[in-house]
C-alpha cells in the first residue's frame, strides 16, 4: 500500500500552536508518493499567505480557491484548512508551526 493510501485511511493527528505565525504542512502526492511542502506565513498586515515552496500551488489541484484557503487560515480554522488541503491530489503527512 502506498504512503498516500495509508494517510487517506488513517490520517495523522495534527497540532498547530494557537499563536502561529508560520505553519508548514508536508504533503504526500497520489503520484508516486512524492513529498511537497505548503507554507503559510503571516505578512506585515497579519494575514496568512500560502506558498508551495518553489512548486506552483496549482499542482495540488485544490477544490477551493487559494484566497479562500488563506482566508480560512486568517480565521485560524486550521481543521478546515487541513480538510481543504486534503481534498486535493495530495494529503498531509505532518505539520510544523511556530
Amino acid at each position: 500500500m502506498s504512503k498516500y493510501a495509508e494517510l487517506r485511511n488513517d490520517p495523522p493527528v495534527l497540532k498547530i500552536v494557537d499563536t502561529a505565525r508560520e505553519v508548514i504542512f508536508t504533503t504526500i502526492s497520489c503520484m508516486c508518493d512524492n513529498k511537497h511542502k505548503i507554507t503559510f506565513r503571516k505578512n506585515d498586515n497579519g494575514d496568512f499567505r500560502m506558498s508551495g515552496g518553489g512548486s506552483s500551488l496549482s499542482n495540488w489541484q485544490f477544490e477551493d480557491d487559494i484566497d479562500d484557503i488563506e482566508w480560512v487560515a486568517d480565521a485560524l480554522k486550521w481543521k478546515n484548512v487541513i480538510q481543504m488541503i486534503n481534498n486535493s491530489t495530495e494529503v498531509i503527512s505532518a505539520v510544523k508551526s511556530r
